[in-house]
């Protein structure tokens, strides 16, 4: 087993441990009745709403890795990457370790598809980037926006969390200059890393952004029901859930997402509305997304006892 692997599952166990223990902090203090009670007086329409802005945003993730695709230069149908990225994301979401987890359903996908590992790898590579630059844009506009929130979480000064909303958003526009003027090669820790054309990193920027901002909204429609609350001090709250998530690594974020709104939204964010969020934005595309996942590995095994192994022709290079 290499060091790697170790500090991964070491992080992960940590990662666990710490949700477990949010958890338990979080909900302790409620009975099942006291969160079945807090989940129904959240009305139909706003958990209608929470599933129309969940849905967006698995359709955005889908164009992480149409951005993706478009940077190694291969040509495959829209409707095949959305399933791999529907099923990868869907499952790797809620079970932890994103990278890894979707990762492996991804390379099953393309590479029966045609791909290489490279190609799969750098797929992956920047559909992590994206995902960076989306949270980045997002992070960048509530710290300038809502600086007082952060600052209190964080423990800062508001005219230090402004100056981070404008190195986030500082780092944005370099990448997009990088994509536009750097056509050699970049090598960091001995790999090498072509920047995207300027066209594919506009689109990581647009895509990106946009999902985390619906993922956003979906938090603020469940938490709106039971409080006046602003898209503003929503998307906030889930920034910064987001970065003590990456600290922890606990797995789907479990209980450090939902630790981390409650302290920034206080009595605003109900232990109902928290479960309801978790239940729309990750069980509910979850057990979607882990049958299809059978089914389609059915659909592939069967296909290659028939000698068939690659249903809807080759993957090709493009110029």
């Amino acid at each position: 087993m290499t060091r790697k692997q170790i500090f991964t599952y070491v992080m992960f166990a940590v990662g666990s441990g710490a949700a477990g223990y949010l958890l338990y902090q979080t909900f302790s203090e409620y009975s099942v009745w006291d969160i079945i009670d807090s989940v129904e007086a959240i009305p139909v329409s706003n958990l209608a709403m929470a599933l129309v802005f969940a849905f967006g945003s698995y359709a955005c993730l889908t164009g992480f890795d149409w951005t993706g695709v478009g940077y190694v230069k291969r040509d495959l149908s829209y409707s095949k990457i959305a399933l791999a990225s529907f099923i990868a994301l869907s499952i790797g979401q809620s079970v932890g370790l994103s990278g890894l987890s979707s990762g492996a359903l991804r390379y099953r996908y393309y590479a029966h598809w045609g791909m290489t590992t490279e190609d799969v790898a750098k797929i992956v590579l920047l559909s992590g980037v994206t995902v960076a630059i989306g949270m980045a844009m997002l992070c960048g506009i509530v710290m300038l926006l809502n600086p007082r929130d952060a600052a209190g979480v964080l423990g800062l000064r508001e005219d230090a969390v402004r100056m981070i909303g404008i190195s986030c958003l500082g780092s944005i526009v370099g990448y997009l200059a990088l994509a536009a003027f750097l056509r050699v090669p970049l090598t960091i820790r001995g790999w090498t890393f072509q920047m995207p054309k300027l066209r594919i990193a506009v689109a990581q920027v647009i895509i990106g952004t946009i999902n985390f901002a619906l993922v956003a909204a979906c938090l603020r429609e469940v938490m709106a029901a039971n409080a006046d609350v602003s898209y503003l001090k929503a998307a906030t709250a889930f920034v910064l859930a987001n970065l003590a998530i990456m600290v922890t690594h606990a797995p789907g974020g479990l209980g450090v997402l939902e630790a981390t709104v409650r302290h920034v939204m206080g009595d605003q964010a109900s232990i109902g509305s928290l479960v309801a969020f978790r239940v729309v934005y990750f069980f509910i595309p979850f057990f979607i997304g882990l049958p299809l996942s059978l089914i389609v590995e059915g659909l592939f095994r069967a296909r290659k006892s028939s000698g068939n192994p690659s249903s809807p022709g080759p993957v090709t290079t493009t110029a």
